[in-house]
């Protein structure tokens, strides 16, 4: 099953890149089809797990189902080693639901070259499933780095004026970081002969001096914190996503943004652990800071997308604060985060692309306020996706976040606890910087009163229907994901919580 999730969309992916040049329809809907199918065959990954799983093996921290082990290049003992657990599982979910969505929404924005198109959408999604489903470091970085070519020519082919340089900046920083990951595995095969990630987590670190897992740690970090971002390797983003097509903004927040941070977990935390602990309280500075920066970054931003952009860095600082605990607590709050922000970002990109497209703009001195009057279901997912965002105990941003900040009150042991515990109330409050300008979005665009725009010729442009039906069979699963995993967040953390005990049990990280 794990090679069916994997070759669909590269299999679709090839067709449609081969698919006749045409304006018809049948490119998108080989493309939808497609993308349905491999959603459909993930689900089947599903029923392998076991949610009171925490390890079959003592002390192991890695035990994959739907496991495949091929040979690929036998003379350096690479495999084509690919399974999913507990861990993988919702970002894999999480990446052939927006993948699916993404190809639906096309049917609105309907970019030209249809088929080419579709092929770099599915191309991407097999980048991400392979990243979450690698179990050898090499097919990891392989996979990895295939995502950078497709996100390539969605921003310069099919995004904004600037889509060009927002995606040679893109391209920099992603090459600049994959060096820094190269260099990070090549120090784990030289101190210990193999690839395989799941003998390698076994070890937990076992014949990796603390010297090499200090300098490995450190450039796998930096690999990672530039994919993610996190702060202060981030500044490629916002032009990313203000040039960005919406499919692609959808993706790149909701898919690529995690993958730095699955590979710490993945990789970093079990295979490293020593240069963990000693990097972990630095991890947590970048973390906090990052999350009151975003969020002073958002007070003034005038584009939504960069605005919403900018939140996403805030966001990936919880995300990272939960990891730099070393906690059981702290890492399940981080992977409940990053699925509760692949939900709500995505949702917000897909609204925002939908105020563009009625006002043929994205600056919010031009758009006015009340949308609610004027497109009362579209501003009611804009507010339902803002609250989410900002944190509303009861949808699924709340959990995490607030997961991460306890976990930060009671880091492993070893950890400084006054330093974390400042952290920690920082976070808080960078958390209620995150509330405020949320909330002054709403106010200033969608819940205020109608006003007049500082661009009055954009008024006769916005179209009559508040929300077209393919858009509401886009939003509504988000909508109701959102509002699910809030309710019951166990949802993921029933999936997560074995093999998180199983990881933390086993390198003695908690």
């Amino acid at each position: 099953m794990t090679l069916l999730v994997l070759a669909l969309p590269l299999v679709g992916s090839i067709v449609l890149a081969l698919w006749p040049r045409n304006p018809d329809l049948s490119p998108r809907i080989f493309g939808t089809a497609i993308a349905a199918a491999t959603l459909v065959a993930a689900l089947f990954l599903l029923p392998g797990l076991r949610t009171d799983d925490t390890g079959e093996a003592p002390g192991a921290a890695l035990n994959p189902r739907h496991e495949v082990d091929l040979p690929w290049l036998e003379v350096i003992d690479v495999r084509l080693h690919l399974g999913v657990d507990g861990i993988s599982v919702p970002l894999i979910l999480l990446t052939a639901l927006l993948t699916l969505l993404g190809m639906v929404h096309n049917w609105v924005e309907r970019p030209d070259r249809p088929a080419l198109f579709c092929a770099m959408v599915l191309l991407l999604e097999v980048g991400a499933l392979g990243t979450f489903m690698a179990l050898d470091l090499v097919v990891f970085f392989a996979a990895f780095e295939v995502v950078l070519i497709p996100m390539y020519f969605l921003i310069a082919r099919w995004g904004g004026p600037g889509g060009a340089a927002a995606a040679l900046k893109f391209a920099v920083y992603t090459l600049t970081g994959s060096a820094a990951l190269l260099i990070g595995l090549v120090f784990i095969y030289a101190s210990t002969g193999t690839f395989d990630l799941v003998e390698l987590s076994e070890r937990g670190g076992g014949g990796i001096s603390t010297a090499v897992q200090l300098a490995a740690f450190g450039a796998l970090f930096v690999g990672f914190a530039v994919k993610s971002p996190l702060w202060p390797l981030h500044t490629w983003l916002p032009p990313a996503h203000t040039e960005a097509p919406t499919v692609g903004s959808v993706l790149l927040a909701g898919v690529q943004l995690k993958m730095g941070t699955y590979g710490l977990v993945r990789i970093g935390l079990p295979v490293l652990p020593e240069g963990a602990r000693a990097l972990a309280p630095l991890l947590a500075v970048l973390a906090v800071t990052g999350i009151v920066v975003a969020a002073l970054a958002c007070y003034t931003q005038n584009d939504l997308k960069r605005l919403i952009a900018y939140s996403s860095v805030g966001h990936m600082g919880f995300v990272l604060l939960g990891i730099s605990t070393l906690t059981a607590v702290g890492i399940n709050a981080a992977l409940l985060a990053n699925v509760a922000h692949g939900l709500i970002t995505g949702l917000l990109f897909f609204l925002v692309g939908a105020v563009k497209s009625r006002f043929h703009t994205g600056q919010l001195d031009e758009l006015g306020s009340g949308l609610w009057t004027r497109l009362p279901r579209l501003g009611f997912a804009l507010v339902f996706a803002c609250v989410a965002s900002l944190g509303l105990p009861g949808l699924a941003g709340f959990w995490g976040e607030a997961m991460a900040v306890y976990a930060s009150l009671h880091p492993a042991a070893g950890l400084s606890r006054p330093l974390y515990a400042v952290l920690a109330v920082v976070a808080a409050v960078g958390a209620a910087m995150t509330a405020v300008y949320f909330l002054r979005l709403l106010r200033r665009l969608v819940v205020g009163p109608v006003t007049v725009t500082t661009a009055p010729a954009q008024h006769h442009k916005v179209r009559a229907v508040d929300l077209w039906a393919i858009e509401r069979v886009v939003y509504i699963p988000l909508l109701l994901l959102t509002l699910a995993l809030g309710l019951y967040p166990a949802l993921a953390l029933g999936l997560t919580e074995g093999p998180v005990a199983a990881l933390v049990q086993a390198v003695a990280i908690g």
